[in-house]
């Protein structure tokens, strides 16, 4: 068979290209990959100390906004919600405010937001 036969349809089934046994595999494999978000990669993973400390941290300073438990956080942004690629956007909401949300600025340490994200990630769903 030629690459003739291919181009006017006439290969009557499978083509085989010789060094892609797996091609089709390959490629599909690949678009599934490129599909991914970026950021989405690795999975996030959080202990469980830093979760039960950003659990606190919610409850006294998010929760009379979002919701305790993050659950009917009326008319503040769902927190349930927050996509899992955007850790930056979340830290940016937190320190610099957004929309109705107060800047909070320097009051939490980076340790403090970072548990805060683990526990809006890994809390209540």
């Amino acid at each position: 068979m030629s690459w003739g036969d291919i181009r006017a349809g006439r290969h009557g089934g499978s083509i085989e290209v010789p060094g892609m046994k797996h091609g089709a595999l390959s490629i599909a494999l690949a678009g599934f990959v490129m599909s991914v978000p970026a950021g989405a990669e690795e999975a996030q993973s959080f202990s469980k100390d830093q979760i039960a400390s950003g659990a606190e941290l919610y409850a006294v300073n998010c929760s009379p906004c979002h919701g305790a438990r993050m659950q009917e956080p009326g008319a503040a942004f769902n927190l349930r919600k927050f996509p899992p690629d955007q850790r930056e956007r979340f830290v940016n909401s937190v320190t610099r405010g957004k929309n109705q949300m107060p800047p909070w600025g320097d009051f939490f340490k980076p340790e403090q937001l970072e548990a805060l994200w683990a526990y809006v990630m890994a809390g209540e769903r």
